[in-house]
């Protein structure tokens, strides 16, 4: 029979349909305002955000300088010499404890003039009188303390309580209540020095003148009289000065800064990259070339008589004390452990549970309901909450970490796994039952093989998920490289070390994404991507 042409529809055919349904045409005006209406909704509500949190005035009073060196401080590392200007023009280059140019620094971007100088200082272990006095006469261990009624000749008791004649710092003439004798030395000082900061940036730095000069522009700041510090001329914009005639600092944009005072002047010089993140300063391969290490690896002298010099530089980059390698990479391992034994263990025991949870495995509504809102119990305290209850309770470390992840995972997996097993199709588990098979084998044959596949794919998510999780409750105490990490942070100062940990855990984030994708496809049937 040959299909019939559909055939508009007539208006009496229309009229037709609208007295039946008048629903269907009733003009709903409202409906060609829906789309400008939900824009106007989402403009007031980010207006009112705007407003709530003060977002403009964030942005107005963030400091963008301080963010900037801040993220500088990822990929860059600072070397601070201090130069410290003597009473008689002498200048002191101090480097710090730690420096990463190691114990005897002599960069070749900072140069001096030296000359020999007589210097007047005081003996080695002599108290001047007027300082013993004045610790004695501060010292509550002296009857005749400063502040108390003198004794009858005047000067202030030369004993303490320990012992009623025991002499105390006053002493007797000649001794240390007398000046102590000064000395005078000669030696050769640094009378003046230069140091580049970057290309073009100059500092040069004489008793009584720094000169500051950044590409094309100079400005010179006099030391002195007295505490004062002034800026000779019209002061350029990357240079600050806070507070007439006192210290002026002075930014070299990346390459560094300076802190200029009436007695010194504090540079700190930025350089890229990650300083010593081989072999510290400590290390006999320190400041070496590649080829020389390799060099000395392969056929050089033993440095040390009882190790070769492979196990030597791989001991050193082990130990290296600035980036604690060996500490970094057994904290990661910590942290994959964490994830990989607590997510195991969450998912062994959610299991059993979840078959007792789910209605149609279990017909106990008891039964259904206590396991359910046992689920709801850990899984509604978050993860780091758990973490802190463990670390008070075991004490921080590893353990704490798995305990918070294995309680919360247990409970999400569960119900997880209970809805699954409420949605299975009964068909399978009914024919295989119908063949006279045990209540085990119906379960085993036609309740498993449908959800054994979520089951692995619902864990591995997990254990993906938690490698990330790891990291954050280490930061409470629970162990891993989370701990780690925070620990660089709280120092406000190590942040190329806090660059190098996220990088591993990125790696590690990435990898384990890789693995749980490929598996969670071949268990689920899919292709890989």
């Amino acid at each position: 029979m040959a299909s019939t042409a559909s055939l508009p529809l007539s208006q009496s055919d229309v009229d037709d349909i609208a007295a039946r349904h008048p629903e269907v045409f009733k003009n709903r005006p409202w409906r060609r305002y829906r789309a400008p209406l939900a824009i106007l909704a989402v403009v007031l509500y980010s207006v009112y955000c705007w407003s709530f949190f003060g977002i403009g005035k964030v942005l107005q009073d963030a400091n963008w300088d301080i963010a900037g060196n801040y993220l500088a401080d990822w990929i860059s590392y600072e070397v601070r010499p201090d130069f410290e200007i003597e009473p008689d023009g002498a200048i002191l280059l101090e480097w710090p404890r730690f420096s990463p140019l190691g114990s005897d620094p002599d960069p070749d971007w900072i140069t001096t003039q030296t000359a020999t100088m007589e210097r007047v200082r005081a003996s080695d272990g002599a108290t001047p009188a007027a300082t013993a006095a004045e610790k004695t006469a501060n010292s509550f261990m002296v009857p005749d303390a400063k502040g108390t009624a003198p004794s009858s000749a005047g000067t202030s008791s030369s004993f303490s309580f320990m012992a009623p004649d025991a002499a105390t710092g006053a002493g007797t003439a000649g001794d240390a209540g007398e000046p102590a004798a000064p000395e005078t030395v000669v030696e050769e000082v640094i009378t003046e020095a230069t140091v580049e900061v970057g290309r073009g940036n100059l500092i040069e730095i004489a008793p009584t003148r720094v000169v500051l000069t950044r590409g094309s522009e100079s400005v010179a700041v006099r030391l002195g009289p007295g505490e004062l510090v002034t800026v000779e001329g019209e002061m350029p914009d990357w240079v600050q000065q806070k507070r007439a005639g006192r210290k002026v600092l002075a930014s070299f944009g990346f390459d560094g800064r300076a802190e200029i005072d009436y007695d010194g002047v504090k540079v700190r010089h930025r350089f890229i990259g990650w300083e010593n993140f081989v072999f510290d300063a400590n290390s006999p391969f320190w400041g070496k070339s590649a080829g020389e290490v390799l060099g000395l690896i392969v056929s050089g002298k033993r440095i040390d008589p009882e190790r070769s010099n492979l196990s030597l530089a791989w001991n050193n980059i082990l130990y290296n004390a600035d980036w604690q390698h060996l500490d970094v990479w057994t904290k990661l391992l910590q942290t994959i452990v964490m994830a990989f034994v607590g997510t195991l263990f969450a998912g062994v025991v959610a299991f059993p549970l979840a078959f007792l949870a789910a209605r149609n495995i279990t017909r106990s509504r008891i039964l259904n309901q206590i396991n359910k809102r046992f689920f709801d119990f850990l899984r509604s305290v978050d993860m780091l909450i758990w973490a802190l209850f463990f670390t008070r309770a075991f004490g921080p470390g590893p353990l704490a970490g798995m305990s918070a992840i294995f309680f919360t995972d247990t409970g999400t997996l569960g119900k997880l796994y209970a809805e699954a097993l409420e949605n299975i199709d009964d068909k399978q588990r009914e024919g295989v039952r119908s063949v006279g098979a045990s209540p085990a084998s119906v379960q085993r044959f036609g309740v498993l093989p449908q959800v054994l596949p979520v089951f692995a794919s619902q864990a591995l998510y997990f254990w993906e998920s938690n490698t990330r999780s790891a990291t954050i409750i280490g930061a409470v105490g629970a162990g891993g490289i989370g701990l780690k990490l925070w620990e660089a942070m709280r120092t406000n100062q190590d942040w190329e070390n806090v660059a190098y940990m996220v990088i591993l855990i990125l790696a590690v984030v990435f990898l384990f994404d890789g693995i749980s994708n490929a598996l969670r496809s071949r268990l689920m049937g899919g292709q890989k991507r």
